[in-house]
């Protein structure tokens, strides 16, 4: 989905999985996917390994345009000096401008807010969470487990509110941003959809 051609050695991200962190790009090879000139990425992140992404298909972006943080060591040259504490415990508390930013269509909104509930208040989820909040590759390098737990209570329920606020913004303004949302998320989320819907 990008234009932007990538070769071994780039650096860059997934704008979608912004808790993989910085990925390294190891191989590139020119494809044609449905009828469309793309690249065969073979990548390297920081916080999920190596993965294969074909770039029809994912939206990769430099890492300066992905949140907050920055993942790089701070060995690496050039890399920017690491944010403060109390700026990282805010953007713990942000809704990700993919969700937020009204120059987006509503449904990319809604789907992006959507996409939030993969996280959990636990174990992996609970640091995937936050190294996509922050940017960090160790979020346990700043926070303690305590910390995220409790800063993850309050997003989710600022995430809530957030999706109850899209959700009437929808039925007022554009109700076809709703139709067949539903079967793109999950369960849980497709329940909270219908209460929101019919709540007056």
């Amino acid at each position: 989905m990008t234009e932007q051609h990538w070769q071994p050695g780039d650096r860059l991200m997934h704008s979608l999985r912004p808790e993989w962190g910085t990925g390294l790009v190891l191989s590139a090879t020119s494809i044609r996917q449905d009828g469309k000139d793309a690249q065969r990425l073979s990548i390297r992140f920081d916080r999920a390994g190596t993965k294969n992404i074909s770039t029809a298909v994912a939206t990769l972006v430099a890492p300066g345009t992905v949140p907050i943080g920055d993942s790089r060591s701070s060995a690496e040259p050039d890399a920017p000096a690491a944010p403060d504490r109390a700026e990282l415990a805010r953007a713990l508390r942000e809704i990700p401008d993919a969700a937020s930013d009204p120059f987006r269509p509503l449904v990319a909104r809604l789907e992006a807010t959507a996409a939030l509930y993969r996280f959990e208040p636990s174990g992996k989820l609970l640091l995937d969470w936050a190294a996509a909040q922050t940017g960090l590759t160790d979020p346990l390098s700043v926070f303690s487990r305590s910390d995220l737990e409790e800063a993850f209570a309050r997003f989710r329920t600022l995430l809530d509110e957030h999706l109850r606020g899209l959700v009437r913004l929808a039925r007022r303004e554009e109700p076809a941003a709703l139709s067949g949302l539903g079967t793109r998320v999950t369960p849980e989320v497709r329940e909270m959809l219908t209460r929101m819907l019919t709540e007056r």
